[in-house]
């Protein structure tokens, strides 16, 4: 199945997601943020919607940080709406053997290891572990990775890159296996609508124009995809 097909499907999944939201009453409306939500059935539809459009965003996309600058910005979560990246320093990660397979390395060329955290605002949206191979990019770029926070996808813009998902999943889903051919619903309850941690995880490469591998990435996307501020009712 194309990316183009997956981001069509998830859309109109994502769009008769919403409606039946609606449906179910204002009740269901967002909050400030994902720990906020009430615990609702009509919650849960609109956060599976939700989760659903940022996963085909990030899927029919190849920079995870242009995605998320647009998540961020469509959903007013931060002035300027762009996100930054906090290197977490302290936590090198060898590249394994499959590491060096899928970027088409020896196992004496070098491989550096970059762990971050990609921020809106005051939002923690990722975490992301990158191995890539400092001799396919320009001493600039290297210069940049070395030396600064800024992320990866935007420090590499310039070389054109392709995306290839290796894998990609939610870790969280609001609702039940197979409620759409007819389970009931999760009944309401009070309190929050408890939003684990981590909500979807990608594994993938990033390789050159001419298909030449010189990244692979392992970004897991965080609760605060969904912590964004409640949207005016008429």
């Amino acid at each position: 199945m194309t990316r183009r097909v997956r981001h069509f499907l998830a859309g109109c999944a994502a769009g008769l997601l919403l409606t039946a939201a609606v449906a179910l009453g204002a009740e269901g409306s967002t909050s400030a943020s994902a720990t906020a939500w009430p615990n609702t059935a009509a919650s849960r539809l609109e956060a599976l919607a939700l989760l659903e459009t940022l996963n085909a965003d990030l899927l029919s996309n190849d920079s995870a940080t242009l995605t998320l600058d647009r998540w961020c910005e469509a959903h007013k979560m931060a002035t300027p709406a762009k996100i930054v990246a906090e290197r977490v320093q302290g936590d090198d990660k060898a590249p394994t053997e499959e590491v060096r397979q899928l970027l088409g390395v020896m196992a004496t060329d070098p491989v550096r290891y970059r762990h971050v955290r990609l921020h809106c605002g005051a939002h923690v949206l990722s975490e992301a572990d990158n191995w890539y191979v400092p001799a396919r990019l320009t001493p600039d770029m290297n210069q940049v990775l070395d030396t600064s926070d800024t992320a990866f996808g935007r420090a590499v813009q310039a070389l054109h890159f392709h995306r290839r998902t290796l894998s990609a999943r939610l870790l969280w889903s609001p609702l039940p296996q197979g409620w759409e051919m007819g389970s009931s619903l999760p009944k309401g309850a009070k309190g929050p609508l408890e939003v684990p941690a981590q909500t979807i995880q990608h594994r993938a490469v990033l390789a050159l124009p001419d298909g030449t591998p010189f990244s692979l990435v392992v970004e897991t996307y965080t609760n605060e995809v969904l912590s964004f501020p409640k949207p005016p009712r008429p």
